[in-house]
């Protein structure tokens, strides 16, 4: 069998992997030929990598063509918002990333809000602006903290919480005037300020139904404490503290059933993964954002703990089927530790050598590659600004969370750094 992962971050490593241990589990019944596009220096060790970006929709549809691929999995959301899953699916093949329209959930910060608000989704207050006048003088008659977000795609880092006016209004001119984030500032979106505990919440979505994921905690800030500016994701952890058993039955009821039911409303089928951010706010979730794919690193852990096989659940989405699933997971707990780049996350530092990495193949603590590269002499260095994921599992959180950081502490390349806090907060 041929698959086509797309996407070059640590996320799509911990897809080859996921698909790997699979295969090795099944023995002869099973062969892979995996592709990455474009992968990165970790996964040219578990995958044939193809020199093709991600976003290059031609350039990809001819490989899978040419190549007779039979599965291709989408990784990133910037080519599922340029419509990369309705394209395979014209030409014959089989694909894993919701179609664009179905995309639009999470490439329009304002669209995703209007479709929370038809469907009763708990989310925070909100306004939408066009015109950074308009958006400034809200933001100085508006009492209180602000969400300041920018509408479009901006690889997770388009959003600011700004504690007052002169922060919003910072944050406006930065995404509205500079252009920071090009066309997805064409608009902006301002949200109330919730101050909670962070949760991110992962389907297996179809047609007819979903199956959930563990819960997992992400820490979005780049600093130790949550200081500093937003990123893509510093670090996650599961069981996440804030998933009590009332939180989750709330997930499932007001969020999930809720979606299901609006996509039904609008004509609208979802084939793929359905990330919610959340904010638990004295025990209540609230949706900050859906992404419309596999989140980053939650999926880095969400795949560790999977123990059913993942291209079962794939076929069974595909079929719209997933809701027959009885998914198994795992009851360790697991920890994931980002190493970031030199200037992460405003402008990232390319080309430094990495060394001290582990073998991969241990069962309770390994590195998955996500700004990685080879350089002329063969050289692993970083090539992002998310640099590598330390993934470990153990009995309790305090068991993995140790375990990442002894591997964390030991790799090494110039500029290096990482929040030391990742799951330590009850």
């Amino acid at each position: 069998m041929k698959i086509l992962v797309i996407g070059s971050g640590g996320r799509e490593h911990a897809i080859v992997r996921k698909l790997r241990r699979d295969e090795a589990r099944a023995g002869d019944d099973r062969q892979l030929a995996i592709f990455a596009a474009p992968g990165n220096a970790g996964i040219s060790g578990m995958a044939e990598c193809v020199a093709i970006g991600a976003e290059d929709i031609d350039a990809l549809l001819r490989f899978a063509l040419t190549e007779r691929i039979d599965l291709t999995i989408v990784g990133p959301e910037a080519p599922l918002a340029q419509g990369i899953s309705d394209r395979f699916a014209e030409a014959g093949l089989r694909v894993f990333g919701p179609s664009q329209s179905a995309a639009r959930i999470e490439a329009s910060k304002s669209f995703a809000r209007a479709q929370m608000a038809q469907a009763c989704v708990p989310s925070p207050a909100y306004r939408v602006f066009r015109e950074l006048d308009d958006a400034i003088a809200y933001v100085h008659a508006f009492a209180g903290p602000v969400v300041v977000k920018a509408d479009g795609l901006a690889a997770g880092k388009g959003v600011t919480v700004a504690a007052n006016a002169t922060e919003a209004e910072q944050a406006l001119r930065a995404i509205m005037a500079e252009r920071v984030f090009g066309q997805a500032g064409d608009e902006v979106v301002i949200e109330e300020f919730l101050d909670g505990r962070e949760l991110s919440v992962m389907a297996f979505v179809d047609a007819n139904g979903y199956a959930l994921m563990p819960a997992i905690e992400d820490h979005k800030q780049v600093g130790d404490g949550d200081q500093g500016p937003n990123t893509g994701g510093m670090g996650t952890y599961t069981p996440a503290y804030a998933a009590t058993d009332t939180v989750m039955k709330s997930v499932r009821e007001h969020v999930f059933d809720r979606m299901m039911a609006q996509w039904r409303r609008l004509g609208v089928v979802y084939r793929g993964v359905l990330f919610a951010g959340l904010m638990v706010v004295n025990g209540r979730p609230y949706v900050i954002e859906f992404n419309a794919r596999f989140g980053d690193p939650e999926t880095q852990l969400a795949l560790e703990l999977l123990d059913t096989d993942l291209l079962t659940v794939i076929d069974a989405v595909l079929a719209d089927r997933v809701r027959e699933l009885a998914l198994s997971w795992s009851s360790d707990a697991a920890l994931c530790v980002v190493l970031a780049a030199e200037g992460y996350p405003e402008a990232p530092r390319k080309g430094d050598t990495i060394s001290g990495l582990i073998d991969t193949d241990s069962s309770f603590v390994y590195t998955l590659h996500a700004g990685t590269a080879f350089d002329g002499q063969g050289r692993t260095v970083t090539n992002g600004g998310r640099v590598l994921n330390v993934v470990a599992r153990g009995d309790t959180i305090a068991q993995a969370r140790a375990r990442a950081y002894t591997v964390a502490d030991s790799v090494v390349y110039a500029g290096k750094h990482y929040r030391t806090d990742i799951g330590a907060r009850r």
